[in-house]
């Protein structure tokens, strides 16, 4: 199936080489360089995925990303001139599911590209819906509900939620979730799980005080809802 990717960037250049590489793997491309463009393409075209730089004249990427993440679910890989972690991080604290930082290898982003769709298109379920007290994952819809009401997790969060109430009550080192939910051959920081792990929290756990997904010191994290059968 073809898939439509739109290039966010007010770098002319640095657009046109990701559009040829992208369109010599397959996929369509939608181009924008502000901020007011890209959202208005993204509602309208409704792509596949996303690639939006962080820094873009009229309205930021960041600010794209929020107002999106509002609204939708759609995989966004961020574009950063800053190589320091911090700023990466910013940009997945904001509902990124990857990021890459420039300059880089238009064909490593091509492979980007393909795994996060990867992440996002829905594999063979596994199971039926589970329920962990008033939290209900869907893996045959790929949606979850806490208390009736539908979260909008991105296809990353949801692929680390799964990774986790798969097996209940067990520790996950944070480069074991990196594995299962990027790949092995991904080079991201550990603290990329870190964030991704608050972004879920935030949207999972309504109840004050009660946790579902423990910090494990020094190692990781677990799941500890109880499944209600």
């Amino acid at each position: 199936m073809n898939r439509t990717i739109l290039v966010v960037d007010d770098d002319k250049k640095i657009v046109d080489l990701v559009t040829l590489y992208l369109k010599r793997d397959g996929y369509t491309v939608l181009a924008a360089s502000d901020g007011y463009e890209a959202l208005d393409l993204a509602r309208r075209k409704l792509p596949d995925l996303i690639v939006l730089d962080l820094m873009l004249p009229e309205l930021s990427g960041s600010d794209v990303c929020r107002l999106l993440r509002a609204e939708s679910d759609v995989p966004i890989i961020m574009l950063t001139a800053r190589a320091g972690d911090e700023d990466k991080l910013r940009g997945l604290d904001l509902g990124a599911d990857d990021y890459m930082t420039k300059p880089f290898n238009p064909r490593e982003l091509v492979a980007r590209v393909r795994a996060v769709l990867r992440r996002a298109a829905p594999g063979e379920p596994a199971s039926e819906d589970v329920s962990f007290g008033d939290l209900v994952v869907s893996f045959v819809r790929h949606e979850v509900t806490v208390g009736g009401q539908p979260v909008n997790l991105t296809p990353t969060e949801f692929r680390l939620l799964e990774a986790l109430i798969r097996e209940p009550g067990r520790a996950f080192s944070r480069s074991e979730l990196l594995d299962r939910v990027f790949g092995y051959d991904y080079e991201g920081v550990e603290r990329t799980v870190d964030v991704h792990i608050m972004n879920l929290r935030r949207k999972i756990e309504r109840t004050p005080g009660r946790r579902s997904i423990a910090t494990v010191p020094g190692l990781g994290y677990r799941f500890e809802g109880r499944r209600v059968e």
